[in-house]
């Protein structure tokens, strides 16, 4: 099995080793389940791809997990793992089903979630029907209750008015509430007492209150995300608890850790009370190892591109630092990469800016009625997968074209657990693709290359030059099982000269779960212009957030010296409708300047004599693991060694046909060494291609560095 030299840096290790340790990170995927994990004691990292179980990823996490234990024997320190239940709740996944909740909220507002905002996803179609909202029209409930927006108390809460309510509750069998009443976001009084009630009346209900869990303006988004988190809490507990469970028999009490959505872990208390923090749990892993690489190799600006076998992600890393948005829609439509607006349910939370395609190893070709070639965005999976894995699949898929153009190797795929058929992947592309369009098999699948190549440069186009970026400037770290294989097309139609494959790409998502730090975030209402903003009362503000931020960390075992803490401000011109989140600077610096410099980026245009108003106070709070440390690889010569050099073929390639093309076994590849394209480049978890024109040399990390020739 292939490996990478990587030692880590004793965290939650007293320096004395018994017994091999190791910490694992499982990234489940549409199609592959990744595991990676690292050996403190001997510095290697051991890699298990399994495939996915979609119906129960649990299983599939599970599997790999026993491969791992039963290959590698020794104590498990922990175990970090990516969600997908959250997404997969709101998309209809079969045998995850929504719990029975109720809504509680003031008097007149009962019809928020179902009026919304006026966002129309299909404009021009007059039958478009909004996604249902998630609670019926029966189960929300107002009550007599008012503040005002500065959390005076206009009319008290009605409290028997409660306690009867408590009563339909039962009788409806309802298991989660949400509470969200006007302004609480200021004043939480009403909020936490009708929570008291409930309680008192329905212990065994969950309720949840809009005041803990998005305390900011704008009451549809704050209650359509406490809605959303209190349906995802009995699913997502159980869920965690289960595979907690199943985890303990196989690594004692390892425990385990979870990804968020902004690309920080938190505990498995933690995610079950906030669960809407881990919607897009998955996505996040990669770009965060992708900002641990461009720490440690000094590159300002990465483009971050995952391919694996169902979807292609985008997202960017400047300066090591993640790009973020603070808002996103679960079991919603995206159309080229964008989220579409209006076509699912707003959660408000900090999430890594990614942009998803329909573009992975697995997307399905086919031809439409037009007999037009298409590509996705349905795909295979990893049951029955692409019909080159021989499991029933009958579908041709970017796979199967990549193998009939001879870019795979029958033998190599996943360290050779799956037997590669070129026969089938010939079979599925000519019968469904080549012969109605008239075309050969090699043509066809050229086509299909080429097509998804296109879908996935939206992708990087939406992250960069659609967030006033030149895709030129930045250097692309290409990973997932198909990222290596198709990142220098990429590169190519968008200008980009420098591509780094790290050392194993095919699991770099489970990596970054192991590179990650502890995250939480904290958000408090202000709404008042800058200028009449008392320091005093923004620094007591930041002060409050920051003391629980610290104790909360406390108690998941961080000293105070390994938690960092992070000010930001949401601002915006007074007036404006969204706000641009911004860094409070040090004393050199003013943030109305920082602010304007920000709006002139993003929109091309500033109003440096407009007021500005501050939004809300935003707190990031950091609990510092300790890092793999990347063990440099023996040095060699420019000219790689014999033993490297596994075989010569041809490969097909768009722009020049059938060409000779040498295949290196990178195992075998030393610091230094280089070499020109064509060629390939086989590994465990991945298939690196090298198109004419570009060269690859080594470094002493272990990555391998495309260039492109002028």
């Amino acid at each position: 099995m292939g490996t990478a030299h990587v030692m880590l840096s004793g965290f939650g290790s007293n320096g004395s080793h018994s017994m091999t340790r190791y910490r694992i990170g499982i990234d489940v995927g549409g199609t592959f389940t990744d595991l990676a994990a690292f050996d403190e004691e001997s510095g290697q990292t051991h890699l298990i791809k399994t495939l996915s179980t979609p119906n129960d990823p649990s299983q599939g996490v599970i599997e790999a997990a026993r491969q791992f234990m039963s290959m590698h024997p020794g104590e498990v320190e922990s175990v970090v793992h990516a969600s997908t239940v959250g997404t997969n709740l709101f998309l209809g996944q079969v045998g995850l089903d929504l719990p029975r909740g109720a809504l509680i909220t003031t008097k007149g507002f009962r019809d928020v979630l179902e009026i919304g905002r006026q966002n129309r996803p299909q404009i021009y179609n007059p039958f478009f029907q909004r996604p249902p909202p998630l609670i019926d029209s029966h189960l929300r409930y107002d009550v007599d209750e008012r503040m005002d927006y500065s959390g005076n108390v206009l009319k008290a809460l009605d409290e028997e008015a409660i306690r009867k309510l408590s009563c339909e509750l039962q009788r409806q069998g309802v298991e989660v509430v949400a509470v969200g009443f006007l302004h609480s976001y200021v004043n939480p009084e009403h909020e936490i007492r009708t929570r008291d009630i409930l309680l008192q009346e329905l212990p065994e209900v969950i309720v949840v209150l809009s005041c803990e869990v998005d305390p900011e303006h704008r009451e549809y988004e704050r209650i359509s995300t406490t809605v959303v988190n209190s349906l995802m809490i009995p699913v997502v507990s159980r869920y965690l608890n289960n595979l907690s469970l199943k985890l303990a028999e196989l690594a004692a009490s390892a425990p385990l850790y979870i990804m968020q959505s902004n690309g920080g872990l938190s505990t498995v208390e933690v995610a079950s009370k906030l669960p809407v923090a881990t919607v897009e749990s998955g996505p996040a892993t990669g770009v965060t190892a992708a900002a641990r690489w461009s720490e440690m190799l000094s590159i300002d600006k990465m483009l971050s591109f995952d391919m694996g076998g169902t979807t292609a992600k985008a997202g960017v890393v400047m300066d090591g630092i993640l790009q973020m948005v603070n808002e996103c829609e679960v079991g919603g439509t995206v159309h080229g990469g964008r989220s579409v607006k209006g076509s699912g349910y707003p959660v408000r939370y900090p999430f890594v800016d990614l942009a998803e395609v329909s573009g992975g190893g697995g997307t399905i070709a086919w031809v439409d009625e037009g007999n037009a070639l298409m590509v996705g965005p349905i795909s295979a999976g990893a049951d029955p997968g692409p019909a080159c894995y021989g499991r029933g699949g009958t579908n041709p898929t970017v796979t199967d074209a990549s193998l009939v153009l001879n870019r795979l190797s029958p033998g190599i795929f996943s360290n050779g657990a799956i037997k590669l058929s070129p026969e089938l992947a010939a079979k599925a592309v000519k019968e469904k693709i080549a012969d109605p369009l008239g075309l050969s098999a090699v043509e066809a699948a050229a086509g299909i290359i080429e097509i998804v190549n296109h879908h996935m440069m939206r992708a990087l186009r939406l992250v960069s030059i659609e967030r006033g970026q030149d895709p030129r400037e930045f250097t692309m770290l290409a990973f997932g099982g198909s990222g290596p294989m198709h990142g220098a097309f990429l590169a190519e139609g968008l200008g980009i000269r420098r591509i780094i494959i790290p050392p194993n790409p095919g699991v770099f998502s489970a990596l970054g779960l192991i590179m990650a730090d502890f995250r939480h975030d904290s958000f408090r209402s202000i709404m008042q212009e800058l200028d009449r903003v008392n320091p005093a009362f923004l620094e007591n503000v930041y002060m409050e957030m920051e003391t629980a931020s610290i104790e909360t960390f406390r108690q998941e075992g961080f000293p105070s010296d390994r938690v960092t803490l992070e000010r930001n401000l949401a601002m915006r011109y007074l007036g404006q409708s969204y706000e641009l989140m911004i860094p409070v600077p040090s004393e050199e610096e003013r943030v109305d300047e920082l602010f304007h410099k920000r709006h002139q980026e993003i929109y091309g245009y500033s109003g440096k004599d407009e007021p500005i108003e501050i939004v809300s106070a935003h707190l990031v709070a950091r609990g510092r693991t300790a890092k793999p440390v990347i063990k440099q690889l023996p040095p060699g010569k420019v000219v790689a060694p014999v033993e490297a050099l596994m075989s010569e073929k041809e490969v097909y390639f768009n722009q020049t046909g059938w060409v000779p093309t040498l295949v290196y076994c990178r195992d075998e590849l030393l610091a230094d060494n280089q070499f020109d394209g064509p060629a390939i480049i086989e590994q465990y978890d991945a298939t690196c291609v090298i198109p004419p024109a570009w060269s690859v040399k080594i470094d002493t990390l272990g990555n391998l560095n495309l260039t492109r020739a002028a």
